[in-house]
């Protein structure tokens, strides 16, 4: 008679338990177990307990690799459903697997996880013989989240099909929720809701938003007509992804000497402080010929421009001059800073809210988000709980799918709020679709980015400071743990489960665009610490760079708007304030926290992995503490990147 001892450990989340009955059928290299109940004496599967069972067999199951979970409901009530973390078994012979498990089990379900000891692959711990049972349990993975369903970008059906199972802890769902009814309600009671009356004057939008606000946005009220930190934003606002060094001007953007020499200082030229790498363009190519959408009978208008800038001797980024349409002609004019205020500031308002859409389109909906859920279907689909690769990585996906799921309603849906800026549905689908054709792997690798844009040395560049920091702290945690599992590249190549993960990311995330430059699969264990270094960066800092801000930046809508209601200037010495306000939309259109480096479930039991897990989160403490040094000798701090304030996932 062989006996298995099982410890299985139920989550300590609110109703995790269950009273349900669980069944459990061990599979070996020899045979597999009878069906059997785990049941002691009282209730068995409380929140936050481990109990132990055991299970007697007839012969021994050789190795153990598989088991299978099955759940019934308890006198067939309603379903109970329960939260597994984990079985440990003990076999006849002491070696003790750990079956990692990490989800909930409704009644009815039949769960299969694959065994072995903590950090082993499959390619390491599966002999032949039972390669046909790993395929077997692989295949049902896989179907459970099916081919198509990775094709979601816009699909919210199908995303709720694949989230029903880890649709959970509905208090964050819930909060989020709240913030946007209450945002509604608050401008309901103020009479503004629904309105269409233009704004009459600034003190107007002041009195509207003067109970909602922070430190940053109240300064951004006060500061948005300067020049000094309309450059600024391009560096340390919400989109720092934007503008690189310019060493000769684009044909379409004729600017000369003449234009910007009074603006530079005596006896400099535009083209030595080209030469000396002083200068700097944003051009927003990617947005024109773009249709608006029609509001009331009328075109909504949003530019695709040109801006240049000048890094001037204090160290100030300033813009030079700006054009609001990629084609240069008569009607198209460069604006410049010694022009008429009212025209300088309707030209910035037009280039500022085009970079603004972009920015929440693109570089925050579509590199953060949704690409953050081809990293977490992928890895769903493609790793079982025991892979080192799911320990690592699935702590970074907590709650990506459920905010995805609530933000295309919420931003794409009929009432959404990027549905309602110029471009409308239709238009924001074109602008990312370029805008996912024309992502790199490069690009997605912050220093190779900042090297490609030249901003290497450009200063006061805060977003760049903080972010390479963290890349290097987040790579050498990723290289000890990726290390410690593949010891050589021939481990890398052999990991069918890793290569399917890539080419899965590649075909559905990337749809198969070699010119991307995202690998297809894995040849060196380095290819796989620099990816998933990429990833974990997205999830976390990336997002963080582009998302946290956004309300102390854009609560002020004159510094720049998803909608503008008229269409750019076509000449100069024509703009009043009235004009730069009727531009503006009218009036009435006008969660738990879980940080970077904490891992909540501890899903890596060995000690070494434990230490490197502290030696990291030593490391982001160390960074936050030299931001907060730094911040508090800044007129305006860049918090954004502060590892306390970066969540660890894509949750909002």
């Amino acid at each position: 008679m062989a006996e298995y001892k099982l410890s299985v450990t139920t989550g300590g989340m609110r109703h995790a338990g269950t009273l349900d009955n669980i069944f459990i059928i061990l599979f070996g290299t020899e045979g597999q177990s009878e069906r059997t109940r785990l049941d002691n004496s009282g209730i068995d599967f409380k929140s936050g307990t481990t109990r132990t069972y055991s299970l007697k067999c007839s012969f021994s199951l050789g190795k153990l690799l598989l088991l299978k979970v099955e759940k019934d409901s308890f006198l067939h009530l309603l379903d109970d459903r329960w939260y597994c973390c984990k079985v440990e078994v003990m076999t006849p012979e002491g070696e003790e697997i750990a079956f990692p498990c990490f989800r909930w089990i409704s009644s009815g379900e039949e769960v299969e996880l694959r065994g072995g000891k903590d950090g082993q692959l499959v390619i390491k711990s599966c002999p032949a013989t039972f390669t046909s049972q790993i395929y077997r349990s692989s295949q049902l993975r896989c179907s459970s989240l099916s081919s198509d369903q990775m094709k979601y970008i816009i699909q919210k059906e199908k995303c709720e099909e694949f989230t029903r199972d880890l649709l959970r802890l509905l208090g964050v769902v819930c909060f989020v929720s709240i913030m946007f009814i209450f945002r509604n309600t608050e401008l309901m009671f103020k009479g503004l809701a629904g309105s269409c009356k233009e704004w009459k004057s600034i003190e107007d939008l002041e009195k509207a938003f003067k109970s909602r606000k922070t430190s940053m946005s109240e300064y951004v009220s006060k500061h948005w007509k300067e020049d000094d930190f309309f450059g600024y934003q391009f560096l340390n606002g919400t989109n720092p992804n934007a503008i690189k060094r310019c060493s000769k001007l684009p044909p379409n953007f004729p600017v000369t000497e003449e234009m910007v020499k009074p603006c530079l200082p005596n006896g400099f030229t535009l083209k030595e402080e080209m030469e000396k790498g002083n200068i700097f363009l944003c051009d927003q190519r990617i947005m024109e010929g773009i249709p608006t959408r029609v509001k009331d009978g009328n075109p909504l208008h949003m530019t695709a421009g040109l801006c240049l800038f000048y890094m001037n001797p204090e160290g100030k980024l300033r813009p030079l001059a700006i054009q609001l349409n990629q084609k240069a002609s008569a009607e198209n004019p460069i604006f410049l800073p010694t022009d008429p205020e009212k025209d300088w500031l309707l030209a910035k308002l037009f280039f500022k809210s085009a970079d603004l859409l972009e920015c929440e389109v693109v570089h925050h909906l579509l590199i953060t988000h949704f690409l953050s859920e081809v990293f977490a279907v992928a890895t769903l689909r493609c790793f079982p709980t025991i892979h080192p690769l799911h320990k690592l990585l699935i702590p970074h996906f907590r709650f990506t799918l459920h905010i995805n799921v609530m933000g295309r309603e919420a931003l794409l849906g009929p009432d959404g709020a990027l549905c309602a800026s110029s471009f409308g549905l239709e238009g924001l689908m074109e602008l990312m679709g370029r805008g996912l054709s024309e992502t790199t792997y490069s690009a997605l690798c912050l220093p190779e980015n900042i090297t490609a844009r030249g901003l290497d040395s450009i200063p006061n560049f805060y977003y760049r400071d903080d972010a390479l920091k963290l890349w290097d702290v987040i790579e050498s945690f990723v290289r000890s743990v990726v290390k410690n599992h593949y010891p050589s590249d021939n481990d890398v190549f052999k990991d069918t489960e890793l290569q399917e993960w890539i080419d899965e990311i590649f075909t559905q995330g990337f749809l198969e665009n070699k010119q991307s430059g995202v690998p297809a699969s894995f040849h060196t264990v380095e290819e796989v610490v620099k990816f998933v270094t990429m990833v974990i960066f997205t999830v976390s800092v990336q997002h963080a760079a582009v998302n946290n801000g956004q309300f102390d930046f854009h609560s002020w809508t004159p510094n720049g708007s998803l909608q503008l209601q008229k269409p750019p200037p076509t000449s100069k010495g024509q703009s009043r304030m009235n004009t730069f306000l009727q531009a503006l939309p009218n009036v009435g259109d006008s969660v738990k926290f879980v940080p970077l480096g904490a891992f909540p479930e501890e899903r890596f039991s060995e000690p070494h992995l434990k230490q490197m897990i502290k030696e990291f989160q030593a490391e982001l403490s160390y960074i936050s503490e030299e931001i907060s040094l730094r911040n508090s000798k800044l007129q305006v701090p860049y918090a954004y990147l502060n590892p306390k304030q970066i969540e660890n996932s894509v949750a909002v």
